[in-house]
């Protein structure tokens, strides 16, 4: 074929999404120039990068895909990547840099995986001081007597303090780790120092050139893409092909290639970031599409709702990620598709998603926050997410939004191809949007946090700023409440179970169950210490089927909001009085 580099990108990109009739032979046709021949700019590198990822998760034959893996195993070889690697860094290509002020879950994780690659990126630290001030706290004191006393910069005195073992980003790392007190507070000062970082390239390192879970089945295209918009309510009712717990070594992969997969996409999001390997569920929906539904470690889980992080998976590929934080048998969804996967079965995607949740986690209602929808989210915006799920059928929750919603679809009718503007859209996007099914009532969210302020309350009147003693006093109150005398027959490992115990004992005295029946308050016990078990899927059984719980907790949540905004109100006439 005599036809340049950049022209058979070119027409590679633009028969990216045509399977079948011929075009197998077409596409290798011109991976057959691109394999040999060098791109000019660092943009053709990234795009015939991009172009390969997105032809590993969606490939026409298996010729195609030998010759596709093939190149993208040798891609941190090709000429034209090196030389322009500097360009390329922080676009998760093999054999480039990565840049990020990773948050502590993620910097541990790289530390333990990478340590010689860890590096502390000195070119962007824009305050020394707040490491000046640290380093001191995390080694001996002769050594902290020299920092304080002769001063050096933290460039210097990390290269002295460190050596030659490992970068110096895993030496801060594992200094901090050292320190007493717990992952909380560690975590508060790590993420308060906010220290930009580097991953050198490795052979191992996280790349989306290579990132694919071997155990998933690869399947071919050999018909269209479903490019039409799916029904939503039909599709909720369809479940996947099977649900299966991972065991313990190819949870760790899914783990893994969910941290990898955000790495090289400079993003995070705490259902991956805690990743509890006992608690990872892979849902398979057929035609090469999975999901790995990874849970959150139990001292990290949410006091009520149940968060499972995800990772899309097409043929093993990944191609997004989200989040669902569940409760009431509603999800709140946040989902995301990696642009070089998007245009091709977003809708579908998304729906079987859904579907997949409400298989796994026993939604039948769902929820997209603001940030979803575009409010402070520029990609959402110039995305047109909001559309996109208005038109599966989402629906503000706002009686405001519902109205500006209905003049604008009606000035869209009257004039074919109007579009939003981005104020209109920012508008939109103010509030939450809903899509409930079977009667299930999607809750408002922020009232969950509500009953905190009548917990502060009690507890201040009770103990002040002793809260370990009103805890304990609360947890006597809750076990002599739900008729018990030890939390030993309670199942769970005790310290995850006592811990979650704890943290609801004061929501347990809120709750009405004086009124209960033995058999409930045991039940509820029950749900409390699933709240601590291995995995939430358990807990959310649990509660869905308690009987009175979530009747319970939602008028909780209503009379906790009247008063919250009764007590503002109150502050604020107090506060024009003065």
């Amino acid at each position: 074929m005599s036809i340049t580099p950049i022209r058979a990108l070119q027409r590679l990109e633009a028969i990216r999404l045509d399977f079948g009739a011929g075009r197998a032979a077409d596409k290798l046709a011109l991976l057959r120039v691109l394999e040999r021949k060098r791109l000019r700019s660092s943009g053709a590198v990234l795009r015939l990068h991009e172009q390969l990822c997105f032809m590993r998760a969606y490939p026409d034959d298996r010729a195609v895909l030998a010759r596709v893996k093939g190149m993208l195993d040798a891609f941190a070889h090709r000429p034209d990547l090196r030389q322009h690697r500097v360009a390329l860094a922080d676009s998760g290509i093999a054999g480039t840099r990565i840049h990020y002020c990773f948050y502590w879950p993620t910097v541990r994780w790289l530390a333990e995986r990478w340590p010689e690659q860890l590096r502390i990126d000195w070119d962007a630290v824009n305050e020394p001081d707040q490491l000046n001030a640290v380093l001191p706290l995390l080694v001996t004191p002769i050594e902290a007597a020299w920092l304080r006393e002769r001063g050096p910069s933290p460039r210097v005195a990390l290269t002295r303090l460190n050596g030659r073992r490992h970068g110096d980003g895993t030496f801060l790392v594992r200094r901090i780790e050292a320190l007493p007190g717990n992952d909380f507070t560690r975590e508060a000062l790590a993420d308060g120092l906010d220290t930009p970082l580097v991953v050198d390239p490795g052979a191992d390192t996280p790349s989306r050139t290579l990132a694919q879970h071997a155990g998933s089945p690869v399947v071919l295209v050999t018909a269209p893409l479903r490019r039409a918009r799916p029904d939503l309510r039909a599709e909720l009712r369809r479940p996947p092909q099977s649900i299966r717990a991972a065991a313990a070594g190819e949870a760790g992969q899914l783990i893994d290639l969910a941290h990898g997969a955000l790495v090289t996409r400079l993003r995070d999001i705490d259902g991956i970031a805690y990743a509890n390997s006992r608690d990872v569920w892979v849902v398979d929906d057929g035609d090469g599409l999975q999901w790995a539904f990874i849970g959150v470690v139990p001292e990290r889980r949410q006091l009520l709702r149940a968060s499972y992080g995800f990772v899309t998976l097409r043929s093993g590929v990944p191609i997004g990620y989200g989040q669902m934080d569940t409760l009431f048998r509603c999800a709140d969804v946040s989902f995301n598709s990696f642009d070089t996967f998007r245009g091709a079965e977003t809708a579908w995607i998304f729906v079987r998603l859904l579907a997949a949740t409400r298989a796994l986690l026993g939604a039948c209602a769902f929820t997209l926050d603001g940030y979803q929808l575009g409010h402070h989210n520029d990609e959402a915006i110039a995305s047109g997410a909001w559309w996109f799920y208005c038109k599966l059928g989402f629906r503000p929750r706002s009686a405001v939004i519902r109205q500006l919603a209905d003049a604008e679809m009606a000035r869209m009718q009257s004039s074919p191809g109007r579009r939003s503007s981005i104020a209109t859209l920012r508008r939109l996007s103010a509030d939450s949007m809903v899509f409930a099914t079977e009667g299930v009532r999607a809750p408002h969210w922020p009232r969950l946090a509500d009953p905190g302020a009548m917990v502060a309350e009690r507890m201040a009147a009770r103990g002040g700023a002793d809260r370990e003693a009103v805890i304990k006093e609360c947890s006597r109150n809750a076990m002599r409440l739900l008729g018990l005398k030890t939390l030993d027959g309670l199942a769970g490992d005790r310290a995850d179970v006592r811990r979650s115990w704890e943290r609801w004992a004061p929501l347990v005295e809120l709750l009405p169950v004086s009124g209960w029946s033995l058999p409930e308050r045991r039940a509820l016990a029950a749900v409390i210490a699933a709240k601590g078990g291995d995995s939430e899927r358990e807990y959310l059984r649990q509660f869905d089927a308690h009987p009175l719980l979530a009747v319970a907790l939602r008028a909780l949540m209503r009379a906790s909001s009247v008063r919250v905004m009764f007590v503002a109100r109150g502050r604020r006439h107090s506060l024009h009085g003065q």
